[in-house]
């Protein structure tokens, strides 16, 4: 009787530690997803802005757009010149995984 009720605990640590598991891989998943989302809409909108991507739509709507085919919502955008700023945010059990991601020519030194 003593091995069937350890046998069981130990099955239901198992369990418990699987579950934990899957759940901080589902979140660093959604991270990943989200940080390509927010690079992805920021060089849409770059390209947009510099004319290297011909578009009627303004640089951040093209970015959400972008941004809403990855699974994300683009919560900010800013473009200064040809520098795209945006901020992209999805989500994953509740919570929210947010990513920000700048894109054009590089910095002047």
């Amino acid at each position: 009787m003593a091995g069937s009720a350890m046998a069981a605990g130990v099955l239901a640590v198992a369990c418990v530690l699987s579950l934990g598991l899957a759940a901080a891989g589902g979140a660093a998943v959604t991270a990943q997803r989200t940080a390509g989302a927010a690079d992805a809409a920021a060089l849409a909108a770059a390209d947009a802005a510099s004319g290297a991507v011909p578009t009627e739509e303004d640089p951040c709507a093209l970015a959400a757009r972008v941004a809403a085919a990855a699974g994300a919502a683009l919560t900010g955008c800013t473009v200064a010149g040809l520098v795209a700023t945006v901020e992209v945010q999805a989500a994953y059990a509740g919570l929210a995984a947010v990513s920000r991601a700048r894109a054009g020519p590089p910095e002047e030194q």
